[in-house]
């Protein structure tokens, strides 16, 4: 899993200041999950000509959505965590290869996403599409749009979605200001009360590393794990960052946690933020044909994670 490409240049590293500012194209977008709409990068609800970020307590869609988080900020905990990769590092739940585990999740309702009228593999496909079209000769890249939401198979195995899905952040220090809901959902959080875990650096060190982290539990770190431990994984280092912090979102949006930051994370803020720009998308009454792309999707499988998958 060493290094495959080159990383483009990039003029300054964060918290840049032109990610302050989010602009919409002209084209409709749909909002994958919709917590994007409460991030607190993102104060100009106009913007998205959809939701009202004022209607938490009239649309039931909203208010699903911070009841959502209201359970994840409350229950996520060091403790939690712990417990969480004790249960599901086991790699014991289910052997899928990847396009079963893609099938197998179209079963999900996501309760941090709005309706969208489109089944979840479709979703899989328009994402690592647009990676496509813009980045034709990095197939790998293509992939990992494919299967960056797999590890939500933990809430088809029985995990409440607030421990699967939706925004993370490090657990074990103070919870960042741009984290979604900041200053209404982390009340009930035992570690907001101890004085190990709610400091700025908390139980960590200045600069350590994204790596040392001890993320608060979902799909996104779940996922990384799985193929670490798959034996046959070849998917580069940029790739595994994607997956493990594209829901990172204090971080390589919000502009916080950066002093906790090393030379690497930095390099690789580039593809995570390069990611990110395809986990929204244009939506088209053209679903992409899947039985056309199954093929060439089947063959990246094939070559960089192939077989068997423990879950």
């Amino acid at each position: 899993m060493s290094t495959l490409v080159q990383t483009p240049v990039v003029e300054e590293f964060g918290p840049p200041e032109q990610f302050k500012q989010v602009k919409t194209p002209k084209e409709r977008v749909v909002i994958l999950d919709v917590s994007e709409l409460y991030r607190p990068e993102y104060r100009d609800a106009s913007q998205f000509r959809i939701y009202d970020q004022n209607a938490i307590d009239t649309n039931p869609i909203m208010k699903r959505v911070y009841n959502t988080y209201v359970d994840m900020h409350t229950a996520q905990t060091v403790d939690f965590v712990k417990k969480m990769r004790e249960k599901w590092l086991k790699f014991n739940h289910g052997e899928w290869t990847i396009m079963e585990a893609l099938h197998f999740l179209n079963q999900l309702v996501d309760e941090s996403d709005p309706d969208v009228d489109i089944p979840n593999i479709v979703h899989a496909f328009q994402t690592a599409e647009r990676i496509r079209q813009k980045h034709p000769d990095e197939d790998w890249f293509h992939l990992t749009g494919l299967i960056h939401d797999l590890g939500k198979v933990m809430a088809l195995c029985g995990e409440p979605q607030w421990a699967v899905v939706g925004d993370t952040w490090p657990v074990g220090c103070e919870p960042a200001n741009s984290i979604v809901f900041r200053d209404t959902t982390f009340e009930k959080n035992p570690d907001m009360n101890d004085s190990r875990y709610n400091t700025k650096y908390g139980i960590y060190k200045p600069n350590c590393g994204l790596d040392q982290l001890t993320m608060s539990w979902g799909h996104d770190e779940y996922l990384y794990q799985v193929l670490r431990n798959h034996p046959t994984c070849t998917l580069p280092d940029e790739a595994l960052y994607m997956i493990r912090f594209h829901s990172f979102y204090p971080w390589h949006t919000g502009g916080d946690y950066w002093y906790l930051t090393t030379d690497k994370d930095r390099d690789m803020y580039y593809w995570i933020r390069e990611f990110n720009k395809f986990d929204l998308y244009s939506k088209s009454d053209d679903s992409p044909n899947l039985e056309e792309l199954t093929q060439y999707y089947q063959s990246l499988i094939d070559k960089y994670v192939p077989g068997k998958v423990k879950f």
